[in-house]
């Protein structure tokens, strides 16, 4: 017999030996922790088991970059007109003739949207309880009256003559700084603030400013966004 074999023989022996001295209560419990013992090795083992190797062989999938979007072509006048306004960025592009904002204009203004509070049409009221001592506009009068004011809808002075049409997007940032009272004259005044090449031509960005004929403060500003299709 080989020694360490001897010295595991007589362990085992020695072992059932010393088992047979001590309650049952005690080796069912001894019982008990190795066979947990022996289980925990066991799920070790196995969870070594499931790890993913590590290794030069295992790699990520290749992830395949993102394609590039096409360059968008515009066609020629459409090109011209790019050229021409991105030296124009920043500058006043237009200022527009003094408009009549009449208690006539205000009062059918408020008959079509149906907003016919006293402040915009009862000037013997306004002048007696109103801190304006006057009637005052609609704010959205004003901005209705933005593409009057712009030159937008008028074919002999259009600002993008080439362009096939003229959409509204939209308009950002709407403030209105000071009331425009009745019977006072207001004008637009438009700085350009961005050019955007698109699939159907240019999207422009405009600040506008409605000045109010001797008044410091604007009755308006807002940023205007429309597309010009060619």
């Amino acid at each position: 017999m080989k020694v360490a074999d001897l010295f595991k023989h007589r362990g085992d022996k020695q072992h059932s030996e010393l088992m047979q001295w001590v309650s049952p209560a005690v080796r069912e419990y001894w019982g008990e922790f190795l066979h947990k013992t022996n289980n925990r090795h066991l799920f070790t083992r196995l969870r070594d088991l499931q790890r993913p190797a590590v290794n030069d062989e295992v790699q990520a999938p290749a992830v395949s970059p993102k394609a590039e979007p096409k360059p968008i072509e515009l066609k020629p006048e459409a090109q011209k007109l790019f050229d021409e306004l991105q030296d124009k960025l920043g500058e006043v592009i237009h200022t527009g003739d003094w408009l009549d904002m009449s208690q006539e204009r205000i009062n059918q203004f408020g008959q079509v949207t149906e907003d016919m509070q006293w402040i915009h049409t009862d000037p013997e009221r306004a002048e007696s309880e109103s801190p304006f001592k006057t009637t005052i506009a609609h704010g959205f009068l004003t901005l209705a009256m933005l593409p009057k004011l712009t030159d937008s809808v008028d074919p002999g002075h259009s600002l993008f003559p080439t362009a096939k049409m003229v959409v509204n997007i939209g308009l950002n940032q709407v403030r209105f700084p000071y009331p425009v009272k009745a019977n006072s004259r207001v004008r637009a005044v438009s700085r350009l603030s961005k050019i955007t090449p698109i699939r159907k031509g240019l999207e422009i960005e405009r600040e506008i400013k409605v000045e109010i004929e001797g008044v410091r403060r604007p009755g308006a500003v807002v940023v205007s966004v429309i597309q010009l299709h060619f």
